[in-house]
C-alpha cells in the first residue's frame, strides 16, 4: 500500500489462507483489493509466483514475504520511485551479522551486483537480500525456466540471477537509520514485535496501521477513515485512530 500499489494477491497454505482471509477481508473497506490464492505445498517462493501467473501475467509484479518487517522514514517515497521503474528487478539489501542464513548480493565498488548465493558457508558480502522484490512483466517467463534446487524448490535468488545475468538486476540498500526484520523464527518474531513495541511506546505512533495508510495514500477519504473507526470497539488501537480523524490535512 505504501508503494501506491492497490491490488494484492496472498498466497498462502491450505491451513492458513481461510485465517488470513477472515481476517483481512477483501479489502474494500481500505480502498484496495485482496484476492486469495492457495500454494498447496512450501515449494519456493518462486513457486509461490506461478502459483498466481494467470492473475498477474504481463503485468509488473512487487513481492513482499509476509514475516518481514521494514521500518525507514523516507520508505513510501523510495518504494514509490522503485516502482516506478518499467525495466528490469530491483531487490533491497541489509548488512546483518550471519549473512550465510540468508541469500547474499556481492557488489562491486560502484554498488552494481555481481553475485548472488542463497544462504552461502562462505558469504561473499554481509549484504542480505531481504524479503521484498520489484519485477518487470518478465518475471513470470523467467520463472517458468527454473529448475529446482537440491532443497526441492524454485529459488527467488535463482530467479534473481537470471536478472542479474541479463544486466538487469539492481540492488537497493537499506543503510543506518533503517530496519529489516525478518520473523521466520519463534526467537526473530519475538525480537520484531519487541522493536514495534518500543517505537510504537516511545513515538505515540503505530507502525502498519491499515486504516492510517489507506488514507494518506489516498485509498480512502476522511468520511470513510470516520466509519471505520466507528465501527471498531473501544481499544487503545481505536483511541489511536481517534487522533488521526481530528488532524489536520491528510498528506
Amino acid at each position: 500500500m505504501l508503494a501506491g500499489l492497490s491490488e494484492i494477491i496472498v498466497v498462502s497454505s491450505p491451513s492458513a489462507l481461510p485465517q488470513i482471509h477472515h481476517l483481512l477481508g477483501e479489502g474494500t473497506q481500505w480502498g484496495i483489493r485482496l484476492s486469495y490464492v492457495c500454494q498447496p505445498a512450501p515449494n519456493g517462493i518462486a513457486d509461490g509466483l506461478l502459483t498466481v501467473a494467470d492473475e498477474l501475467a504481463g503485468h509488473p509484479i512487487v513481492v513482499i514475504l509476509g514475516d518481514n518487517i521494514f521500518y525507514h522514514t523516507g520508505l513510501p517515497m523510495l518504494l514509490r520511485r522503485v516502482a516506478a521503474q518499467e525495466r528490469g528487478a530491483t531487490i533491497f539489501a541489509y548488512q546483518v551479522s550471519q549473512p550465510q542464513r540468508y541469500g547474499v548480493v556481492e557488489l562491486d565498488r560502484d554498488g552494481r551486483p555481481i553475485s548472488l548465493a542463497e544462504k552461502p558457508a562462505e558469504p561473499k558480502s554481509n549484504l542480505a537480500v531481504t524479503g521484498l522484490y520489484f519485477y518487470d512483466e518478465r518475471a513470470l517467463e523467467l520463472a517458468r525456466k527454473l529448475r529446482r534446487s537440491a532443497r526441492g524448490e524454485l529459488e527467488i535468488t535463482d530467479l534473481n540471477r537470471m536478472y542479474l545475468e541479463l544486466g538487469e538486476l539492481t540492488v537497493q540498500q537499506i543503510g543506518r537509520g533503517s530496519a529489516w526484520l525478518d520473523g521466520g523464527t519463534t526467537e526473530d518474531l519475538y525480537e520484531a514485535s519487541q522493536f514495534v513495541r518500543v517505537l510504537e511506546e516511545r513515538t505515540g505512533l503505530k507502525i502498519a496501521c491499515p486504516e492510517e495508510v489507506a488514507l494518506r495514500m489516498g485509498f480512502i477519504d476522511r468520511g470513510q477513515f470516520a466509519e471505520l473507526v466507528s465501527a471498531l470497539k473501544p481499544c487503545r488501537y481505536r483511541s489511536y485512530l481517534e487522533t488521526i480523524v481530528v488532524e489536520g490535512p491528510t498528506r
